[in-house]
């Protein structure tokens, strides 16, 4: 056996209680993890528009003491009849500067579908001003019996709004409903149209809403990676159709935030009750 000297001895002693020190459980306890979002958490203006009609910059500022840090606006034209009509007076340099007075930026707004199409160009010169990258279809606003044939043919006005957003540097996205999880013919419409969607030209929002349906959004993030860009967050308690705060329902967000990143997520929208949003920032700030 080789003999150490006493100096040697103390300083590999030293040397592995350090190294079994940091092995500890109390150091991995303590380790800090890597935050599941790294995106700001942001808030739909479709919940409080009520409060948006009678105070436009008073309720961004409330929620931005919530703890929010992004909105994603309606189109006032498109949405003049559900709160927003009132800002229509509004200069994009003026709502812009309402907002980040507020404390918030915004990168995201819905539209009507007919209002692209009938006023395109228009909408996306305004959004530029604002300084926004994505412009949301809300809704194809189909009828219930409208047919598969109907919903590509959709499809394809979408990617033709896709292409003209794409010169406007602006990113075309289609939100969807439960709507869209229903079948026709034997075949899942939603899963439709992201076969007929172009892939770069439109991509997609989703609203998780249709938990309730049986579909969950991380498996379409893994199914269709990249194809993603934004979501609107909601959580399900189980029961017919009654929404609690995020963290407190049946979604697994560990899960939803992880497969996020291989869906292409880059905004995160709550979209919940008034009461639910101050509660809901900060379960998402824990994570």
């Amino acid at each position: 056996m080789k003999n150490f000297s006493r100096r040697e001895f103390i300083y590999k002693s030293a040397a592995s209680i350090a190294a079994v020190s940091a092995m500890s459980p109390l150091n991995f306890l303590h380790a800090k993890e890597k935050p599941l979002i790294n995106e700001p958490i942001g808030f739909q203006s479709w919940m409080v528009r009520e409060l948006i009609a009678k105070d436009f910059g008073g309720t961004l500022k409330m929620m931005s003491g919530l703890g929010y840090q992004t909105v994603e606006m309606c189109s006032p034209p498109g949405y003049a009849k559900h709160g927003f009509g009132s800002l229509q007076s509004l200069k994009a340099p003026e709502m812009k500067k309402i907002i980040t007075d507020a404390g918030l930026s915004c990168t995201s707004s819905h539209y009507g579908f007919n209002e692209l199409k009938e006023s395109g160009q228009e909408r996306m010169d305004f959004a530029n001003e604002l300084g926004l990258t994505q412009m949301v279809i809300a809704s194809f606003g189909l009828p219930e019996q409208a047919s598969l044939s109907d919903w590509k043919k959709a499809a394809d006005e979408a990617n033709s709004l896709g292409e003209l957003a794409k010169k406007n540097r602006m990113q075309m996205v289609f939100h969807n409903h439960n709507i869209e999880f229903e079948k026709l013919e034997g075949k899942i419409i939603y899963d439709e149209l992201l076969e007929r969607l172009d892939p770069e030209l439109v991509k997609m929002q989703f609203q998780l809403w249709v938990v309730i349906a049986g579909y969950k959004a991380a498996d379409y993030f893994k199914k269709y990676p990249g194809r993603f860009i934004s979501a609107h967050l909601s959580d399900w308690s189980g029961k017919a159709e009654e929404q609690v705060t995020l963290g407190k329902g049946t979604i697994d967000w560990k899960e939803f935030f992880k497969a996020s990143k291989v869906g292409g997520l880059k905004n995160f929208f709550v979209e919940m009750d008034l009461s639910t949003l101050k509660e809901s920032a900060i379960y998402l700030k824990s994570l």
